[in-house]
């Protein structure tokens, strides 16, 4: 590698360590190093630093947030998920699956995975010390549900990997994508519950006395209606004629901001603007690590193990332990476009392989160092959460250590994608 690949490649180490170091949000690190690189060392204009920069992906994280940050706040998404937990009132153990359902079912429609799991965690962890359900079990399933529908192909994960792949020339299956994620999800959530009854902790004594969750909820008004009947319109317009999730999202939510204009300054505030940042400013400067034939070089590098398999698998686990203490989607853009060359010369699935990797990146988010494992410790009782929190991490060391190579084992050497 030459000097003009190293630095801007150790510049991004740099900058995964800072941000797993601190609270800092590598979209904004990338956007910098994006301007230091280009401007300084390659001479670049800055039209031609911003040359890749993701629109279409930065207006998909802006419609849907904020559609969707209107459901939470008017009261829509609470009805759904009490009214679907009072009809299994009486069969606890089945709470799990509901709650299973309903994330899955919002991430899917287009909720951003952490969004969808900071709406159901404070319900589900509720739900599960009432119901004495272990709270580690009732975590492990809203992370899992939520990635389960986390690559639908109106998700901002689906869309963000659709179109990385398509940027790197290889095209995948949306829809095989998005059933490989869930299909995944499914048995991880499934060899938890039998994992956790096999050691007698799937119904928890330690959860101490039932906490008195209210479920009631009266019936949908003006906004709630119109809410879900915009939800109904958008799934028409993107799956039945293919329009643009982010375009339509903000189409719907600006409806809903003329119901409710007086708080409409809190609606853009529940826009994730830290996701469109850090998705931005990773991608944009992967595109000019590209440009240099960093990605190439490495690629390159990585063929030399030999085993178009043992490499793929390689990857997936590269990029399952970097994402239980580092950004999923910061990896993701990393790691997809080092894919390419693996693809172009060997006759591995473009569609297992990419799926197999956003998958590896996503199911060790239960790792409590991570947005969704935290929020499932931050939303446990203030007496246990010391308890959950080791017991979450390790759950999620076996989940590193087998999920990476389930994910790659059921969808590379299958050839079924």
């Amino acid at each position: 590698m030459t000097a003009v690949q190293i630095i801007p490649l150790v510049i991004l180490v740099v900058m995964f360590v800072v941000a797993t170091k601190w609270p800092l949000n590598i979209g904004v690190m990338g956007l910098v190093a994006s301007f230091g690189v280009g401007y300084f060392m390659l001479g670049m204009s800055d039209k031609q630093i911003l040359d890749e920069f993701p629109a279409s992906i930065v207006l998909t994280i802006i419609g849907v947030t904020y559609f969707f940050s209107m459901a939470q706040r008017n009261g829509t998404i609470d009805i759904i998920v009490k009214g679907c937990v009072r009809m299994v009132r009486g069969k606890t153990l089945l709470l799990p699956w509901v709650f299973f359902l309903i994330a899955a079912a919002l991430t899917s429609l287009g909720t951003f995975s952490p969004a969808a799991i900071a709406l159901l965690a404070p319900a589900a962890i509720g739900f599960a010390y009432e119901s004495r359900i272990h709270p580690v079990v009732m975590g492990a399933f809203i992370i899992n549900d939520a990635h389960a529908g986390g690559f639908s192909p109106l998700s901002v994960a689906g869309v963000l990997v659709h179109d990385i792949a398509l940027k790197n020339d290889f095209l995948i299956s949306q829809g095989g994508l998005f059933i490989a994620s869930f299909a995944l999800n499914l048995i991880l959530s499934v060899l938890t519950i039998v994992l956790f009854a096999l050691i007698g902790k799937l119904r928890d004594g330690a959860s101490g006395q039932h906490v008195d969750v209210d479920t009631s909820t009266g019936r949908p008004h003006g906004q709630q209606v119109l809410t879900l009947a915009l939800i109904a319109v958008m799934l028409v317009c993107t799956l039945g004629f293919h329009m643009p999730i982010g375009f339509v999202a903000l189409s719907a939510g600006l409806l809903l901001a003329f119901v409710n204009i007086k708080e409409h300054k809190t609606f853009i505030g529940g826009i994730s603007w830290s996701t469109v940042l850090l998705v931005a400013g990773m991608i944009t400067y992967v595109s000019l690590l590209q440009h240099v034939g960093v990605i190439d070089t490495l690629a390159e590098q990585a063929l030399a193990l030999g085993a178009p398999l043992l490499i793929a698998l390689v990857l997936c686990y590269v990029i399952g332990i970097g994402s239980a203490f580092a950004s999923s989607t910061a990896l993701l853009t990393a790691f997809i476009p080092m894919a390419g060359p693996l693809l172009a010369t060997s006759s591995l699935s473009a569609s297992g392989t990419v799926a197999a990797l956003a998958i590896a990146a996503t199911v060790v988010d239960v790792s409590p160092f991570s947005t969704d494992g935290a929020l499932v410790v931050a939303n446990a009782r203030e007496d246990d959460r010391q308890r959950v929190y080791k017991q979450l991490m390790f759950y999620a060391g076996g989940v590193v250590l087998v999920a990476p190579a389930l994910a790659w084992a059921l969808l590379v050497p299958t050839g079924i994608m």
